[in-house]
């Protein structure tokens, strides 16, 4: 099947029915009217536009459909940690109809799945603008699964009344899970942002599975149904490209839990509250202390030594200030006190943050001030060992930064004490989506290709939607591709973090350690 006359990336037309790639076809024509006319919009033709409140999406009509079970084929599962990953899995999929009675069937064997757990249907509906796009009415299925034991590999399928999964015609959907080691002396995660679909997603997905990672982190602006980013009604939006990315992401996120947070693009201004509503309807994520129904990209969970915090950056950012401040300050006093509680847990060693907006980047966004102002003097305080952004679309990384300042070189190859130095902030922004650069004249500087180190003119984003310049020292590694994080955690005497960024083709561009005491 071919892609450059159709316009489908070979991979993904190689997975979809004639059907399918039409509607990805027609998708991508709504996709470029819906651009052209989103000055109309922000006219006044949108009106009416809101959802029902109380953290869930709604309304979406009728909870059945007339449409046989036996016809409604499940696509896009993607996998989530419940609230101890040792013990609980969270398990979402997609059905292009209502159904009745959905559920999951999980076992130790893919011919035993004999406990069968009831799911929850959370429909989606988007009203229709007209001369835009139709009205749509999307269903997505949620189950978790707790009791699990430590370690232990399992096998589940997902299905609804006329539809079995352990029914020959569709075993070969059985897929499996991991749940966490109650000991981890090692384990491998992955990260990146800003993936959208695609071709350059699609292999990202691939170099993903060939890490095989515990998880994957990915740090916001997750599909680009909203095209626009800047979480507003004006935005130009079709929600009918989630469908083509939970298809696209389904062969590595139903083995491999897809731990997700919120970017500007992901601010959905057609659902309530905040424009999270359609993010709390397609994935199922550990709830936060400070906000359980609303704000679905900010929580914690811990994975054998390490602890991981997951940040909304649209709470604070300056550069895209649509939801700036809508968490009143909750979500920063939520974070002083889980970064508190994670250094004084027995058995944690790494604290790894991840959030969308840059605290520290070159690139076309450059740094969010809302974030350096209010979460790194917690980074610091905290001593966090690494943080992960996303938002521009390179891969660059800092030297350890502290109290804003250089604390210590760290070259490709490096190692860095995060008590003594200061924290790495990486920008794991080349997730799959269209590719941005760097300042005029700066170079690349990756391993295999470093070039002379020397300060790089950027700037600061303000308050008041300015721009203060920056002379940046910190930026020590910058790389203009396609790229993932792979992180290697082990525990023991000397615990460490081994931090490589890998280009799409494997190669290494990146690599230092993060050593505690050493």
């Amino acid at each position: 099947m071919e892609t450059p006359d159709v316009g489908i990336p070979r991979p993904l037309a190689e997975r979809l029915s004639m059907a399918e790639q039409y509607a990805y076809l027609r998708d991508r024509m709504v996709r470029r009217r819906t651009l052209v006319t989103a000055g109309a919009v922000a006219g006044g033709l949108l009106t009416g536009c809101g959802t029902a409140s109380g953290g869930r999406p709604g309304p979406a009509g009728s909870a059945t459909s007339r449409v046989p079970g036996a016809a409604v084929a499940p696509f896009g599962r993607h996998l989530a940690f419940g609230a101890d990953p040792r013990t609980g899995m969270r398990i979402s999929w997609q059905v292009p109809f209502a159904v009745k009675r959905p559920y999951m069937r999980v076992g130790p064997r893919p011919d035993d799945l004999g406990h069968r757990v009831p799911a929850e249907i959370r429909p989606l509906h988007t009203p229709g603008v007209q001369g835009v796009r139709p009205a749509l009415e999307q269903f997505y299925v949620h189950a978790s699964v707790d009791g699990l034991a430590p370690g232990t590999a399992y096998y589940y399928g997902v299905g609804h009344d006329g539809w079995e999964p352990t029914a020959p015609a569709h075993r070969a959907a059985i897929a499996s899970f991991r749940t966490a080691p109650a000991r981890a002396e090692r384990f491998v995660f992955t990260a990146f942002g800003d993936q959208g679909v695609g071709r350059a997603a699609h292999t990202n997905d691939d170099l993903v599975l060939r890490q095989k990672p515990a998880f994957h982190l990915h740090a916001g602006d997750i599909r680009y149904a909203d095209v626009s980013g800047t979480g507003r009604t004006a935005d130009g939006y079709d929600p009918a490209f989630w469908d083509l990315f939970l298809k696209q992401n389904e062969p590595v996120a139903r083995s491999v839990p897809w731990m997700v947070t919120t970017g500007n693009h992901d601010m959905e201004a057609w659902y309530s509250p905040d424009g999270y509503g359609g993010q709390l309807a397609r994935f199922h994520l550990p709830e936060t202390g400070f906000d359980p129904h609303g704000t679905p990209g900010a929580y914690a969970f811990t994975y054998g030594n390490a602890g991981f915090v997951a940040l909304d950056a649209n709470d604070v950012s300056y550069e895209i200030p649509a939801n700036l401040g809508h968490s009143g300050g909750r979500q920063t006093a939520w974070l002083d006190r889980t970064l508190r509680r994670l250094r004084a847990a027995d058995g944690i060693d790494f604290v790894v943050v991840f959030f969308h907006h840059c605290a520290y980047s070159t690139s076309r966004h450059a740094s969010d001030g809302g974030v350096r102002r209010e979460w790194l003097p917690l980074f610091g305080k905290h001593r966090v060992d690494l943080v992960i952004n996303g938002h521009n679309h390179v891969y660059e990384r800092t030297d350890a930064i502290r109290d804003g300042e250089t604390g210590r070189a760290v070259p490709v190859g490096g190692s860095t004490d995060p008590g003594r130095d200061g924290t790495v902030y990486v920008t794991a922004g080349g997730g799959g989506r269209d590719l941005y650069g760097f300042p005029s004249g700066v170079p690349d500087s990756y391993e295999g290709h470093v070039t002379r180190h020397r300060p790089v003119a950027t700037f600061v984003w303000t308050k008041d939607g300015g721009r203060v310049p920056e002379t940046a020292e910190w930026s020590r590694v910058r790389y203009t591709g396609f790229s993932l994080l792979s992180v290697e955690v082990r525990a023991g005497a000397a615990p460490r973090l081994t931090v490589s960024a890998l280009a799409q083709d494997g190669r290494r561009i990146d690599r230092f350690e993060v050593r505690r005491g050493g």
